[in-house]
């Protein structure tokens, strides 16, 4: 079996060294990068399974980096590895795109979490998409299923009735099950409109929708990620 493979961007050595021997350690192959186009260049001539990015690092930012990668539809699971530990900071780059984020300096045995977590999704997203790329239009959570092509929803075999705006809401989270959406990410989704800061429409339909699945199941599906938005509760 061949090793997953990371694409670790740090420009500072020590760190970067330090970030291949954790992996290393845990059975990774590992790849270091020291600089955005760096990065960039070995993604465009490399297949990794992931990659862990400092945002401050020389040439092309990694935000950039990040911005770059998903308009191109490049859905590597990346970890933000950095200083920058404001808010703001955070939803900027999930937003986005990243996948994860994780402040300096870190714990080893969490960096180690946080890489096999990202990596179980992204292995378990790439089946679901095969799936859906063969024409498999159901969607599983737990004791949800969700058919888009009937336009359904059965929460423990029961169907629960939920309105044009809150079917697509929940299939776009469905859809990416390890991404946190804020709600103008949701708001312009769905709407196609741009987002109003004070609007909580989209509260109001998330939690309509909570209600309706708590009829059949008490067990929670979605998460409110505070200051952020939402995702779907899958830890």
């Amino acid at each position: 079996m061949n090793k997953e493979k990371i694409l670790i961007v740090e420009d500072d050595s020590d760190i970067n060294s330090l970030l291949c021997k954790i992996l290393e350690k845990e059975g990774f192959e590992t790849v270091s990068a020291y600089s955005g186009s760096e990065a960039l260049l070995r993604i465009s001539m490399e297949q990794f399974d992931m990659m862990l990015l400092d945002l401050m690092i020389p040439g092309t930012t990694g935000e950039e980096v990040i911005k770059q990668l998903r308009e191109k539809e490049n859905e590597i699971p990346i970890l933000v590895l950095t200083a920058k530990a404001a808010l703001e900071d955070k939803v900027s780059v999930l937003d986005l795109g990243a996948d994860d984020y994780l402040t300096k300096p870190f714990e080893n045995k969490e960096v180690v979490a946080r890489v096999n977590a990202r990596l179980r999704r992204f292995r378990k997203k790439s089946k679901e998409n095969e799936k859906r790329e063969s024409g498999f239009q159901k969607l599983q959570f737990k004791n949800l299923v969700l058919d888009k092509e009937a336009r359904t929803c059965y929460v423990k075999e029961k169907e629960i009735s939920l309105t044009a705006l809150e079917f697509d809401i929940l299939t776009l989270l469905l859809e990416h099950p390890d991404k946190v959406y804020s709600k103008e990410n949701i708001y312009q989704a769905i709407w196609k409109e741009n987002y109003i800061g004070e609007d909580s429409t989209v509260s109001v339909h998330v939690s309509n929708i909570r209600k309706k699945i708590a009829v059949c199941d008490e067990e929670e599906y979605i998460k409110t990620v505070w200051g952020i938005g939402f995702k779907l509760a899958n830890l």
